[in-house]
């Protein structure tokens, strides 16, 4: 299994933003590109080259499902590639949902930045098997 070490966040938040990317950056190592709209990740993805995304569900424009749908129809998203969700809605009949378009996991907010990279890290350790 490759270790994992570039994760694209998108995230339309400034200060959840921030706080998430010093906890995958500072604390949990990893290279991080934020985006701050699913635009913006569409832009960037071809370029950093993410072996994760890390994807806000409500955001304004495009949400979450649909920078997901986005990202796989311009092959940014490949069958190497894990994809989570970061969101407060994380009922059974939600988490399904986001399962079903393609989502490995799903953390909720709100999180703990001492723990973030380890979920991340279980995330992608789950989707490698």
């Amino acid at each position: 299994m490759a270790t994992l070490e570039r994760v694209m966040y998108v995230e339309d938040d400034p200060d959840i933003r921030e706080i998430a990317a010093m906890a995958l950056e500072d604390v949990g190592g990893l290279t991080i590109r934020v985006c701050a709209s699913g635009e913006q990740a569409l832009q960037e993805a071809a370029e950093f080259s993410p072996q994760m995304f890390l994807l806000d569900v409500m955001m304004p424009g495009m949400d979450g499902p649909d920078t997901l749908l986005a990202l796989r129809s311009q092959g940014h998203i490949t069958e190497a590639t894990a994809v989570a969700f970061m969101t407060a809605k994380v009922h059974p009949e939600e988490i399904e949902r986001y399962k079903k378009i393609g989502a490995v996991g799903v953390i909720s907010k709100p999180f703990d930045p001492m723990a973030l990279a380890d979920d991340v890290r279980a995330i992608w350790r789950a989707f490698h098997g």
